[in-house]
């Protein structure tokens, strides 16, 4: 009869097979989306529309700066992740919070990798890099790759995004990484 320790072994690496497996499986699954109404006619001037994927590259706001950095757009809702080639290597919408950074540049101050957000929502890849008015301003995604609600009056320096841009993000924005703020 083989040992105890064969037995555990044998049964470790099959369960671990078993959620390689599976975790192949989600991956090629569907994954939740991030989905808003359409603001009706009498929605207020205020609302932001959701991110939407664009098939045609978009250039690189002038006057952002040079070298590697983080390009965040206020009035595009959109980052950019620029190599030290001035090229963008990424770009994708967002979702800004109620306090959103003055324009200028900044430098990732600290990371961390999950919490909750002011609200409520658990979030990770989160990029602090401003702060306006007492509230920290950071990039951020929702776990559950949901877009945010409206904030109902609540100061919130989150800037959401779908969680393969924040994971992209992550990767790229490492502490001291240049953030230009344009408008």
């Amino acid at each position: 009869m083989p040992a105890p320790k064969v037995w555990v072994t044998g049964l470790t690496v099959g369960a671990i097979a078993a959620v390689t497996v599976l975790a192949v499986q989600a991956d090629k699954g569907p994954h939740p989306t991030a989905t808003a109404a359409r603001p009706s006619a009498s929605a207020s001037a205020g609302a932001s529309p959701a991110p939407s994927k664009s098939t045609a590259p978009v250039a690189v706001p002038e006057g952002s700066g040079t070298g590697r950095r983080i390009v965040y757009s206020l009035g595009q809702k959109r980052v950019w992740l620029v190599d030290a080639s001035d090229a963008s290597r990424r770009t994708f919408t967002v979702w800004p919070g109620t306090v959103s950074p003055d324009v200028g540049t900044y430098a990732v101050s600290s990371r961390t990798m999950a919490t909750t957000g002011s609200d409520g929502v658990q979030i990770e890849n989160i990029i602090y890099f401003a702060a306006k008015s007492g509230v920290s301003i950071g990039f951020s995604n929702a776990v559950d790759g949901s877009s945010p609600p409206p904030a109902d009056g609540k100061q919130t320096g989150g800037v959401r995004m779908r969680a393969a841009d924040g994971a992209a993000l992550w990767t790229f924005g490492e502490t001291g990484t240049t953030v230009a703020v344009v408008k």
